[in-house]
């Protein structure tokens, strides 16, 4: 696996996503086999960042890692939990409650990462971080930021955090670059803020092309694994793919071991 690193902390360049673990925006307890089959297999093979937030599944896809993190073995310092709140908890007293849900729901003391899952118009975001302040100086939380914010929004978060700010997790891929055209990955390279991108192979409908193809053929790789290969070349960019597939999710983490070349990252760049 490879790593990468901001002031304070270092992460792996590819994590666990659970969007779609134990359900939808609701729990789907027919889905739990399936969905604990994923994330035993994810521990196993070695991912030791994971994603999730309180509104996947409403909260069952945190109950289900949870489960799956105790029934491994792995010790929790071991392991990098992301989590979110949504955007309708931004009050002050609404950010402490949901976070004690999602640690409750986890079965864990603290959570690595927490962030604000979405921008919400007319949002106070100093109430949101005087509670997040809180929760770190509590020790609740570790580490804090945002996700689908853009550079005027990020800019307003870093002044109203005490600790820095450490990822926007953004949309990006191969056919998705609109954090790159708004500004958003280049703020991140330039101020030590890791983009983590999500939906990194359009969940699993990412669009072949004859440059892509070419450049698996020669790795012996598939196009989604090339395509993470391209993302985590950049610094400062991880990224969090989901699949419930066991075969899917051990070729997304061997992604981490592709060197490309320069001349097929400039072709990647450009296709």
């Amino acid at each position: 696996m490879k790593y990468d690193s901001i002031p304070g902390l270092t992460l792996p360049k590819i994590g666990f996503g659970t969007w779609g673990i134990g359900g939808g925006t609701s729990a789907d307890p027919g889905k739990d086999a399936v969905s604990l089959t994923a994330l035993r297999t994810a521990l196993e093979v070695g991912y030791t960042h994971f994603d999730t937030a309180e509104t996947y599944a409403g909260g069952h896809s945190e109950e289900l890692l949870g489960r799956a993190v105790r029934e491994s073995g792995v010790q929790r310092d071991a392991l990098f939990i992301t989590s979110k709140v949504k955007p309708s908890h931004l009050k002050y007293e609404q950010v402490l409650s949901a976070c004690e849900s999602s640690l409750q729901r986890l079965g864990v003391d603290y959570i690595d990462l927490y962030l604000i899952h979405w921008p919400q118009a007319g949002a106070k975001y100093e109430d949101a971080f005087r509670a997040l302040n809180k929760l770190v100086q509590d020790g609740k939380v570790k580490h804090l930021g945002v996700s689908n914010f853009n550079v005027k929004l990020l800019r307003q978060a870093q002044g109203l955090s005490e600790t820095p700010i450490v990822t926007n997790q953004v949309p990006y891929s191969l056919s998705d670059r609109s954090y790159v055209k708004n500004g958003v990955l280049e703020y991140c390279q330039k101020y030590d803020i890791f983009l983590t991108a999500y939906s990194p192979v359009e969940e699993g409908n990412l669009r072949a092309n004859k440059t892509l193809e070419m450049i698996a053929k020669a790795h012996h790789a598939s196009i989604y694994q090339i395509a993470l290969a391209w993302i985590i070349s950049q610094p400062r960019v991880i990224t969090i793919p989901m699949s419930a597939n066991p075969q899917h999710i051990r070729e997304n983490f061997e992604a981490a071991d592709i060197e490309l070349t320069q001349s097929e990252t400039e072709q990647l760049n450009n296709a």
